[in-house]
Formats: C-alpha cells, structure tokens, sequence
C-alpha cells in the first residue's frame, strides 16, 4: 500500500513540474507560445483567400473606371460570379488589395508599378481601362494652351499619382516653371470650389468636369491635357489599369480570364449603349446622375486593352513617368514581370 502511495504521489509531483515548465515557456493561460501569433495571422488571411467555388472579390474606383465596369457589376450581382466593391479614393483602394481582400482591382497605372515592386511581383498588370481624363477648367477665358498657364495659380487634385505626373511632365516639356499648382485632397471639394465660382482656374478629372459645367455655365474646358501630351510625348498618357493577385492568377487562371472577358463586354456594352448603362451607373452609385454620367462618357477615354498592345502603351508611359521621377514607379523601370497575359 505504501509503495502505491508514493507511486501516485511521485506521478502527480511530475505532472506539477510539467504543468509549471509548460508555464515558463510561455504555455499557461493568456500567453503566446513563440510563433503562435504569426501562425494566427496566416490561418486568418488564408480563411479570407478564395475558394475556387467562391466569387472572385473585385474592387473599383468611382468615375471612369467604374463606369467602364457598370454591366459586369450588375451582372454579378445576379451570377454571384465575382463581388465588387466601389471605393472613393485611390488610397482606400489600395488598403484594401495591400491587406489581401481583393483578388482583382483598378488603380491608378503608377500604383500598379509601385505595388508591383514593393510586394515582390505579387500584383500584376493584367488591362488598361482609362487614358487621359485630365482637364484644365477656366472661369473666364485667358486659357487657350499650355503657354498661357505662366505665372497663373492652377488648383488641382492627384497629387503623389498619375494626375500630378501628367500635369509636370506637360508643364515642364512646354518650358513653364512659373506656375503655381496648389493640390486639393478631394476631387469633389475641388469640383465645388470651381462650380461656385471660388476658384478661377483648376485641374479636374472626369466626371467632376461634366460636374463642374453643368452646375456653372461660366467655367469651360480651357485645356484637354490628354491631347496636350500627344502635342509633347510619345504615346497615351495612360491613367487606369486593372491589376490582378498573381496568386490568383496561378491558381483561377479560368476564373480570372472569364472575369476580363466580362469586363471587356462590359466596356463595350458601356460605350455602345450609353443611354441604358448612364442609367445603370447612376443606379449604381458609380455617379450621380445618369445626365451627368451620358454627358461624361465621351470625354472618359474608358476602354479595354490588353496582352502586346497594353505593354506596349504602358511601356511607353512608364519610361516617361521614371525618367521625370524614378519613386513614381517604385523606383525601378517596370519590366515584363509586371504584366498578366491570358
């Protein structure tokens, strides 16, 4: 009986000092084994990784880009075939793909470069789906070429993206350095400054220029600066792209072409039937109206372009961007790592 005794009590003193050991290593009650932290995090992220039964998760700007996406947005909506969220801003946009919750996204094309880059290749460039959108709106009529910009305060919105690069490559390929450019944070704050009267001379995309003209019959389009590049660049200034996960694209290639197949049907449809899709981008809450959407169409330059034709347009723009500023492409000339082709 004794030697059972002290058996039972030898048993249970091992499993004190095992419990007390595990405790020192970080193994009791609210503590983090070494690693465990990181392993959460990775089984989080891969439970929000589709499935290949899943809706491929897509994320778009409002404006051109949007508008350019209406049909397959409503498509989807009744197919389940891919989600679609709209985003305000540039920076909202990108949140959300660095943190792994769009499989597929449109952004601006010097973005898509930098993100390239700054992730090791994990995003591609798979279409361009906007060219020039910039316009230069006058409250009077002083404007009528870049020439006239000199020793004026311009107003303008994109600072730090395409829309900046754009502006200062014109700027400085026309010879002016005396023009004063003061950057808005919003598109739409800039918009009513103009629409108001307050600003007399300002840089907006579309559709707040459509926005600005029909609220102020004094403003008017001074300057088209998508033609003004042709005047003194090589190729389009390219501003909207569609970039894709590469870990998507290895693992639902099917699913991810079928995806650019509706988007491309889709931009057409957009651009031949614009009185039924500037009501379905209204309805949609792509823009405001579907008046201001139809009259805004034209001057979108919304289109599908991809495989030899989208590199070679985002070639051509890319080495202007890197030869002006380097950082506006991540530091590096994009290469062909960059691009997705089906």
């Amino acid at each position: 009986m004794k030697t059972k005794i002290f058996s039972l009590l030898l048993l249970l003193s091992l499993l004190l000092s095992l419990f007390a050991s595990c405790q020192g290593q970080g193994g009791g009650v609210g503590e983090t084994l070494p690693g465990e932290s990181e392993r959460e995090s990775a089984e989080s992220a891969a439970s929000t990784e589709p499935t290949p039964s899943s809706p491929l998760r897509v994320g778009t700007l409002k404006g051109p880009t949007g508008m350019g996406m209406a049909k397959l947005i409503k498509d989807s909506e009744a197919s389940g075939a891919n989600t679609v969220s709209l985003f305000s801003s540039p920076d909202e946009i990108t949140s959300a793909v660095i943190s792994g919750q769009l499989d597929v996204a449109a952004v601006p094309v010097n973005l898509a470069a930098v993100l390239h880059q700054k992730t090791n290749g994990d995003f591609l460039v798979a279409a361009v789906n906007t060219l020039g959108v910039l316009y230069i709106l006058e409250n009077g009529d002083t404007v009528h070429s870049v020439a006239d910009l000199a020793g004026k305060t311009l107003y303008a919105t994109g600072q730090g993206s395409t829309p900046e690069y754009i502006l200062n490559e014109i700027l400085a390929k026309n010879g002016l350095t005396g023009v004063k450019v003061e950057y808005k944070t919003e598109h739409s704050e800039l918009a009513a400054l103009m629409a108001s009267g307050e600003v007399v001379l300002g840089m907006l995309p579309e559709p707040n220029v459509t926005s600005v003209l029909m609220k102020n019959s004094s403003v008017r389009i001074a300057l088209n600066l998508t033609e003004e590049w042709k005047k003194v660049c090589k190729g389009e200034a390219v501003q909207g792209c569609i970039i894709v996960s590469k870990k998507v694209s290895e693992s639902r290639k099917a699913d991810l072409d079928a995806f650019l197949d509706s988007y491309k049907a889709s931009v057409d449809y957009v651009l031949a039937n614009p009185d039924e899709a500037s009501e379905t981008i209204a309805d949609l809450g792509i823009v405001a109206s579907a008046a201001m959407a139809k009259k805004a169409l034209p001057n979108c330059n919304i289109v599908y372009i991809d495989g030899d034709e989208m590199i070679s347009a985002l070639s051509e723009f890319y080495a202007v961007l890197y030869g002006a500023n380097p950082a506006s492409v991540g530091g590096k000339l994009p290469d062909d790592s960059l691009y997705y082709k089906k």
